[in-house]
Formats: structure tokens, C-alpha cells, sequence
């Protein structure tokens, strides 16, 4: 097949481009470079059947030139605003990055006649409801920060688009992704801070938000497994470990994980570590695991996994 991904710079994108290559699809990555790598843009340049396009998404003429040209057969549509603490400040950020590149991408299909599609959603469309299980049937989605909000909004442009258009639409919304090549997130503030001062970990928050925290690869598997499967209509799926994890444990993780025994670990006040940020959840995963998935790792295995790849590429 001929796929595009979009955000295909970023942390999730470069793992499902490799997957896809893997496979002997032939892939084209746009990316903007906001919050993607040039060095995962490069990545694959080597293989013949990879292309990149420095480009924004929210750019409806240069993207249909690109649809035009390439002759898509799918599209995996990652861009987005993948930072909610940067975007809490300023809701232009997640409404032009999440919710404007849906839009448009969907707009280039339909022009284009490209009807398989996937989105990488999340669970903060649930909003912050700690007691609740959250299923993917669960109604009155309550987002709490502008990152869940645009991406509930692009949900339903998407439901949408699927059935004025017959597209084959499945949506992933899934917790915090971790491993090998993290771009953003806990994992990643908690190793640059103790880089910055080995003797304290600041932690923003009290350290109770409870969260999942699911592997790269566990992740990629399934986007594989249930694209393999798509058909007519539009399918939601929530993609979890079924288990949580901490984030006081996290940080414990990364001092033992950096060999730092002397540092010391402070907590702030609250709850939450930022505006819109979410105390803990717990996802209803008997959908998928009915479908026949299951992840590999638990939380605290993704985590502890991703400590021991991650602290190794930072030390070189």
C-alpha cells in the first residue's frame, strides 16, 4: 500500500513509519517540524520506498498537491499538537495543530477519493472524571485542557466525514506512550531535569496523578492489527495496559534508573502538575481485549523499559 502518515517526525510517527517499511509498504511522512525531529524525518531516507515533505497540514492547497501527486491508499493522521502543558497557555496551539489538520487532511481525501483513515486520539476527551471506568460508549465527553477539547472536536468532524463520505475509520484513543526516542512527556522532563542538577528532582505536583502508561511497540501493534481489519464506518477503540502507574513512582524510577542514589525528589502542591492536567484514570479496555489484544507490557514494565532505553541513549 501506499500510506501517508502525518506528524510523521514525531515519537509515535517514526515508530509506525518504521513498522510500515518493515512491511514493504511504500510511505510518505509530512511533518512541520513544530514538535517533530529532522533526524526522524531523515531516518529512513535511504529506503526507496520512503519519502518526506516538510509541510504543514493546515496548508489545504499544498497538501492536496501532495495528495494529488502521491495517489494515497491510506492515511495515518498523527499530526497534532502533542505537548498539552505547552498548549495550555495558548488554545491557538492545539485548535491549529490538532484540530485544523484534521479538517484539512480529511478535506484532501475526500477530494481525492482516499477512504481508510486512523487517528490518534486520547484520553483526556474524557475529561476529569477519577471515578468513573471510562468506555469508549461513555457520553457527555467533558474535556478538560484545549489538547482534549480540539481532539474530541476533530472525533466529530471525523464521525463526520465517515458517513457523508463512507469512509473506513478507526480512532485509537490511548494514554501516555512511551520508549525509545521520547520527545515529550514525565519520562522525558524528569531525565532533563536531573541532567540540568543531579542532586534534585523537582516534581510538578504532589507525585499522586495515576496514570497508564503504554509501550511504543504495544501501541504500534495494535494500530497495525485493527488497520488490517478496517471496515466501512467508524470504530473507537480505548488502547491501554489495563494498570497504572504513579507518578511518584516515576520519579523514584528515574533517580535509580541515572544511578543518582543522593538525589533528592521535592513535590509541589496539588493534585496536578499544570492547568488541565488530570489526576488519574482508569480506562475500560474489555473492547479491545474482546477483539482479541492485549498489550505486552504493564504500565510499570513500559515505564521501567522505557528508563532503561531511554537513559542509555541520552549518556550515548
Amino acid at each position: 500500500m501506499k500510506i501517508l502518515v502525518t506528524g510523521g517526525a514525531g515519537f509515535i510517527g517514526t515508530h509506525l513509519i518504521k513498522r510500515l517499511l518493515e512491511q514493504k509498504n511504500s510511505v510518505v511522512s509530512i511533518d512541520n517540524l513544530m514538535a517533530g525531529l529532522q533526524q526522524n524525518a531523515d531516518k529512513f531516507i535511504s529506503d526507496k520506498n520512503y519519502k518526506f515533505y516538510n509541510a504543514d497540514c493546515t496548508d489545504f492547497n499544498k497538501l492536496n498537491q501532495i495528495f494529488q501527486k502521491e495517489k494515497f491508499d491510506a492515511v495515518y493522521h498523527l499530526a497534532a499538537n502533542s505537548n498539552i502543558m505547552m498548549g495550555s497557555d495558548d488554545p491557538t496551539i492545539d485548535k491549529k495543530n490538532t484540530f485544523e489538520t484534521t479538517a484539512t487532511v480529511l478535506e484532501c481525501m475526500i477530494k481525492n477519493n482516499v477512504k481508510k483513515f486512523f487517528f490518534s486520539s486520547t484520553s483526556t476527551v474524557y475529561g476529569a472524571r477519577e471515578d468513573e471506568l471510562l468506555a469508549e460508549t461513555l457520553g457527555g465527553l467533558q474535556p478538560v485542557s484545549y489538547y482534549g477539547g480540539y481532539k474530541a472536536a476533530s472525533e466529530d468532524i471525523i464521525s463526520a466525514f465517515t458517513h457523508m463520505n463512507g469512509l473506513e475509520t478507526l480512532i485509537f484513543r490511548f494514554p501516555n506512550v512511551i520508549g525509545s526516542g521520547l520527545t515529550h512527556g514525565v519520562i522525558f522532563d524528569f531525565v532533563k531535569r536531573l541532567l540540568k542538577n543531579s542532586t534534585e528532582l523537582k516534581v510538578l505536583g504532589n507525585g499522586t496523578q495515576t496514570k497508564e502508561y503504554i509501550y511504543i511497540d504495544d501501541l504500534i501493534d495494535a494500530i497495525i492489527r485493527f488497520m488490517e481489519k478496517l471496515k466501512p464506518g467508524m470504530e473507537i477503540l480505548n488502547v491501554g495496559t489495563n494498570s497504572l502507574t504513579n507518578v511518584k513512582k516515576i520519579a523514584e524510577l528515574t533517580v535509580q534508573a541515572m544511578g543518582l542514589k543522593n538525589a533528592r525528589i521535592t513535590y509541589s502542591e496539588g493534585s496536578i502538575g499544570w492547568k488541565g492536567d488530570i489526576n488519574r484514570f482508569k480506562f475500560d479496555t474489555s473492547k479491545i481485549t474482546s477483539l482479541g489484544w492485549k498489550s505486552k507490557y504493564s504500565s510499570d514494565e513500559a515505564v521501567k523499559l522505557t528508563l532503561e532505553k531511554y537513559v542509555k541513549e541520552i549518556k550515548g
